[in-house]
């Protein structure tokens, strides 16, 4: 084959930092500063038991099927038929759903530190009406645009990557070691232990949130072809990814607790205090405002793309038959403009809950918690039809196969995995010690009662279908056993 007609691979590296780049994300960093130095034991776990199975798991499944689309509802669905794998897009579709809010709180937060006020910023971002307004102004924008298919979407969340997560968190580490050398005094305590208490469960509620740190490297699953040698390239990749993503959050977390006392950590506003105090120690106060812009461009740009993203997964299986007409339509250049639609209305009520939950920070968590439940479902069922296509599907060829022969690695790989995920499930229930959440009461009711709507809805969806709701142009390929 001549160098001209030879595809262009991936390298080792360029995977590795678009892993890095789907993945990381500086607003959960105050959560995980909570727990001082123990927080590294919390982000090695979970890389190993969630972050680097789910990487390879999905790798193999996306090479199996990569002439197929469907995404999680054809991995699913294979395995456990076509019920079960709508249940998993669905998961993946109001998941993400239920992240905007808690994502916009954040970008709401940075732009309320753009003033030079440092206290009267922090009064502004705690108000829950501000809040309230600014996420629901910047999600309609951002739907709107998406509804307009402006090509240069993808172009901002490229910059947005870059100028609101990759280059503040590397001035981040920088501020805190020039803050250490020059004689600052640490408010994070290295001399703790680094295994945590686990006597304490509700010590352990915040830290299962990392396993949503880590979620989306599914989605890079799907470049495993891309790669030469993807057997032995693939999973090098993947372990460097890991690694550059864990000392991103690691040291990033640790920055942030050598700057602000365990105290004072709020969940939505100490990346801002933290760069906040940094810059005052260095005299480069005027820098505050720009790093706000920058945090908050990162946000947006990430959510103009979420946006139209995981809806358009759930769009293409809808027209396959699993969706209401009224849900498969579409504007005149195809975007599906109705789910944009309802995926807004369920935004907007999920951030009316600003005004009934105590604190801005209450709601951020409770609405945290709710998406790592949901989003581990998914993967629970991801890990799960992995191991089952083992035996299901043997024959089917593998370009990608966790292990040369045998399911032994897939056992152990994908089992780490489910267990893991399943962990956390549980985890996640548990109100956090550290947050004052109002009735723990309305905490076990809007994630119990949340989780039985969200996980029924689909299984009422799919009873209704009819054959009238298959759209005459859709070529989704049929299941194996079809």
């Amino acid at each position: 084959m001549s160098t001209l007609t030879k595809s262009v691979k991936l390298g080792v590296a360029t995977l590795a930092i678009m892993n890095v780049t789907a993945v990381v994300s500086l607003r959960g960093l105050p959560a995980e500063a909570e727990y001082g130095l123990s927080s590294a034991f919390y982000y090695l776990f979970a890389a190993l038991v969630f972050l680097i199975p789910t990487s390879f798991v999905a790798a193999e499944l996306a090479a199996m099927f990569q002439d197929k689309q469907g995404g999680v509802f054809r991995w699913v669905g294979e395995a456990f038929g076509k019920r079960i794998g709508f249940v998993a897009i669905w998961l993946q579709w109001v998941e993400s759903t239920i992240w905007y809010p808690t994502v916009l709180t954040f970008g709401a937060v940075s732009l309320a530190f753009i003033g030079m006020n440092s206290s009267a910023d922090m009064t502004l971002a705690a108000n829950k009406f501000y809040t309230l307004v600014v996420v629901l102004a910047i999600y309609w924008a951002a739907t709107f645009i998406s509804l307009k298919g402006l090509g240069w979407v993808s172009k901002v969340a490229k910059v947005g990557g870059l100028v609101g997560t990759i280059i503040p968190a590397a001035l981040l580490v920088v501020l805190a070691i020039a803050y250490l050398v020059s004689g600052g005094k640490s408010q994070m305590d290295f001399s703790g232990s680094f295994f945590p208490d686990i006597t304490k469960f509700d010590n352990l509620v915040l830290a299962s949130g990392i396993f949503l740190f880590y979620a989306g490297m599914e989605m890079t699953g799907i470049h495993v072809k891309d790669m030469e040698n993807p057997s032995r390239n693939y999973p090098r990749a993947v372990f460097l990814g890991a690694i550059i993503t864990v000392l991103i959050f690691v040291l990033g977390t640790f920055a942030l607790g050598i700057i602000i006392p365990q105290k004072d950590i709020n969940l939505t506003q100490s990346l801002l205090v933290g760069f906040d105090n940094y810059f005052k120690y260095i005299g480069m106060s005027w820098l505050s405002p720009i790093i706000a812009i920058a945090l908050a461009f990162g946000v947006l740009a990430g959510v103009l793309t979420w946006v139209s993203g995981p809806s358009k997964g759930i769009f293409a299986v809808g027209k396959a038959g699993y969706l209401p007409p009224f849900m498969q339509k579409s504007n005149k250049i195809g975007v599906q403009r109705n789910i944009l639609l309802i995926q807004g209305g369920i935004v907007t009520l999920l951030s009316l809950l600003f005004v009934i939950m105590p604190s801005v920070q209450s709601f951020y968590q409770i609405l945290s918690q709710l998406t790592v439940l949901l989003y581990l479902i998914m993967y629970l069922l991801m890990f799960a039809a992995a191991i089952y296509l083992r035996y299901n599907m043997k024959e089917t060829p593998r370009p990608f196969r966790l292990g040369k022969s045998g399911n032994m690695l897939m056992w152990i790989v994908a089992g780490v995995g489910f267990l893991g995920s399943l962990l956390a499930f549980v985890l996640s229930f548990i109100p956090p010690a550290q947050i004052s959440v109002g009735s723990n009461a309305v905490w076990y009711a809007v994630l119990v009662i949340g989780c039985i709507i969200v996980v029924g809805a689909p299984f009422i969806i799919y009873a209704m279908r009819k054959p009238g709701w298959v759209d005459k142009d859709s070529q989704f390929e049929p299941f194996h056993w079809e």
